[in-house]
């Protein structure tokens, strides 16, 4: 397959970006899928501890980007579940 592919390129080489693109598009959406994957908020692991949420306090970073927020300064306004 791969020399398929190659032959295609050499012989038509207006196919590059089509396939920087499309590679750049499938790399990106990995990323996207890793990043919903492994946030806080998912659990894996239903046996330990079902609601893995419940044991962040509120000093813990919950979004993946801030701007100009200091979570370390964050007090606790509801109760402890």
């Amino acid at each position: 397959m791969l020399g398929t592919v190659s032959k295609q390129l050499k012989s038509h080489p207006a196919l590059i970006p089509l396939f920087f693109f499309i590679g750049g598009g499938m790399v990106m959406s990995m990323m996207y899928l890793g990043r919903l994957g492994l946030g806080p908020h998912v659990c894996w692991d239903r046996k330990n501890n079902p609601e893995p949420w419940n044991k962040m306090s509120a000093t813990d970073q919950y979004k993946f980007f801030t701007v100009n927020m200091d979570y370390s300064k964050l007090k606790k306004n509801g109760p402890d579940f």
